[in-house]
């Protein structure tokens, strides 16, 4: 399977983040995809770089004010001052409810606060470029794809899932694999699957297609009573206006067995099975995995070998996208042994 990573990804390195209140070391480092990409080449999966410019489909995804500020947050803040090159920006204010958000403020950190779902997504120097070599490499392989392939992968950061039309949020600034089923679909599928199986719900995906009939949301996810996002993730969200009928969430407990999580991903195979789906794509979160630090799944590595055979089973083009998995060490064999099994199904 060709995978199409991400050249750039080192480039978006920030030092701390916050997590429950806590400032620590980031869990979405570069030697995430490191580790995958050692893998890749272990096991023969040959690595190539985006051969697309995502710009055209990014516009039909992203809102355009919020690209305009992401593309030029990084100087802006240097702007205010040379000594905030060495300092990463947070936001500290949201507009929630009764606040607006339909006017830009001047001031930056309340910039950033408009455009951001959290305080758990620290900007660097490189992650503009990261960011956009990213879907870069999402847009190649769908394209790879579109264009005959069985299947591809796009092995970047950071990750996407939870960047919605007009913010960014646990980690994620560019949606990836809503790129991908973009390009899917204006190179000829009329209807797409996106199947989400990251640990966390991937409620930016949602927001972007939840009024869309021609791309179908799928995830499976940790019950956002307890687990992030919180606000986004439960059954009962089933779509709106001609999505009506094409979000399906499937919320697990937190510490969920391994047969319990296979259960689900089978509802989730059966509808995608059922709705005439010409292509699929794989929100491919592995912290699912029963080591993750901020995740309470129980998948073991073996178990990713049988997920990767029962995506293969539904006959689908694919494009597999990486998404979250913060085991870093264990994260290539992981991803890897997705690949193998859907190879070998």
């Amino acid at each position: 399977m060709l995978t199409f990573h991400n050249p750039l990804h080192q480039g978006h390195a920030p030092i701390h983040e916050f997590y429950r209140g806590e400032r620590v070391p980031c869990f979405e480092k570069p030697s995430r995809v490191d580790y995958v990409e050692e893998a890749l080449r272990r096991r023969g999966h040959p690595l190539v770089p985006p051969a697309v410019d995502s710009a055209a489909v990014l516009s039909q995804i992203h809102a355009p004010r919020y690209l305009a500020f992401l593309k030029s947050a990084w100087q802006q803040w240097v702007g205010l001052d040379p000594a905030n090159a060495a300092v990463q920006p947070f936001p500290s204010v949201w507009p929630v409810r009764t606040l607006r958000s339909d006017v830009e403020p001047e001031n930056f950190v309340a910039r950033l606060g408009l455009y951001s779902m959290d305080n758990g997504t620290p900007m660097a120097a490189g992650t503009w470029a990261a960011a956009k070599a990213g879907a870069d490499a999402a847009a190649s392989a769908a394209a790879h794809v579109a264009q005959g392939a069985r299947a591809a992968f796009c092995c970047t950061r950071p990750p996407g899932h939870h960047a919605g039309p007009d913010f960014m949020g646990g980690y994620c600034f560019l949606n990836n694999a809503a790129v991908a089923a973009q390009v899917l679909r204006t190179q000829g599928a009329s209807r797409v699957a996106l199947l989400d199986v990251d640990y966390h719900h991937g409620n930016g995906t949602q927001s972007i297609f939840y009024e869309r009939s021609d791309v179908l949301f799928i995830s499976i996810h940790g019950d956002p009573r307890t687990e992030y996002p919180f606000y986004l993730g439960h059954a009962d969200e089933t779509g709106a206006g001609q999505g009506a009928g094409f979000n399906l969430n499937l919320p697990l407990p937190a510490g969920t067995s391994a047969a319990g999580w296979f259960g689900a991903l089978e509802a989730a195979c059966q509808r995608i099975a059922a709705d005439g789906t010409e292509a699929l794509v794989i929100s491919l979160g592995l912290d699912a995995f029963e080591g993750d630090p901020i995740s309470r799944f129980a998948l073991a590595s073996d178990d990713f070998t049988r997920l990767g055979e029962r995506l293969a089973r539904l006959g689908l083009p694919t494009v597999l996208v990486l998404e979250g998995g913060y085991a870093a060490a264990e994260l290539g064999t992981n991803a890897v042994n997705v690949l193998d099994g859907f190879e070998q199904a």
